[in-house]
């Protein structure tokens, strides 16, 4: 077994939220299945919402397809050789890479992947300020919308 790690995520356009992730040795269509599937777990996804990728293997599988239509989500791809289609997932990892991983030689997978984890929940998405939302952190931006749609 390699010692490389493979993130998934999944992002909210709306607020640049991670709302879903997964962390494995491999990656194959199960990690970005598993990622989309906390996503779901976790937040509502509104019914036929958009469902933006690359154009990875994985992403255009049958497998990745049906669990997309399970969740009644629609299916885009970006185009190829375009990364600002795909524009928040790119920024995301060029941050997580700068200010995580190219700093810090990990013990182990396991240690990676906490430092990972909290890196997401407790920084990312609660802390770091960024830019499309007004130089707010991604949560306080989602909090600000549903208190505003719970008053009306």
């Amino acid at each position: 077994m390699g010692r490389q790690g493979y993130l998934a995520t999944v992002i909210d356009c709306f607020n640049k939220e991670v709302i879903g992730y997964a962390m494995a040795d491999h990656f194959r269509t199960e990690l970005i299945a598993d990622a989309m599937s906390m996503a779901a777990a976790n937040h509502p996804l509104a019914s036929r919402c958009i469902a933006h990728s690359d154009r990875g293997s994985n992403y255009t599988s049958h497998a990745y397809a049906e669990l997309l239509a399970a969740l009644d989500l629609r299916q885009s791809l970006g185009r190829t050789g375009t990364c600002f289609d795909n524009s928040s997932a790119e920024s995301f990892f060029a941050t997580l890479k700068k200010e995580r991983v190219y700093r810090t030689v990990y013990p182990t997978r396991e240690r990676a992947m906490r430092d990972i984890a909290r890196y997401i929940e407790l920084f990312d998405n609660r802390t770091r300020l960024h830019t499309a939302n007004g130089y707010r952190p991604p949560q306080e931006v989602r909090n600000e919308y549903l208190r505003s749609h719970e008053a009306a």
